[in-house]
């Protein structure tokens, strides 16, 4: 007799198995780090515009003091993430005896929110400036 090499139809149905499984659990796998790289996108994003919306607030000496402020991004900015952001400037610190032309510190608090998912997201950040009092500060006695 000759003998015939080859695979029988059992081996066959075999690999095909475990090839079937194999790349299963590849394309899950990769779902899955699609969906991170998705959410690490929109975060990145989000710390960006809020980067970006900070410097403004830093800078904006006609900032509304202890009253919230807050908007959307344009969608062009935001590269079509749906976010926001919300913020407020306080009074940190006064000094000890108030006189026109000495400093005060002052806190602006900001919150950049995002939606993805159907879940909202938020980041908060915070920085300080500082200001010059002047005789309108100490005769209103803004804290």
């Amino acid at each position: 007799m000759k003998s015939e090499r080859g695979f029988t139809l059992l081996e066959m149905l075999v690999a095909t198995t475990i090839m079937g499984i194999a790349i299963t659990g590849l394309l899950s796998g990769i779902a899955g780090a699609t969906r991170n790289a998705a959410r690490v996108r929109d975060h990145d994003r989000a710390v960006q515009l809020a980067r970006l919306r900070m410097n403004e607030l830093l800078v904006d000496l006609r900032l509304p003091r202890d009253i919230p402020v807050g908007g959307q991004f344009d969608p062009a900015i935001s590269g079509g993430l749906d976010a926001g952001w919300q913020a407020r400037l306080t009074t940190f610190e006064l000094p000890p005896v108030m006189t026109p032309g000495q400093l005060a510190l002052d806190r602006i608090g900001l919150e950049v929110w995002w939606e993805t998912g159907g879940q909202r997201r938020s980041l908060a950040l915070e920085a300080f400036r500082t200001r010059t009092l002047k005789a309108e500060d100490l005769a209103v006695g803004q804290r």
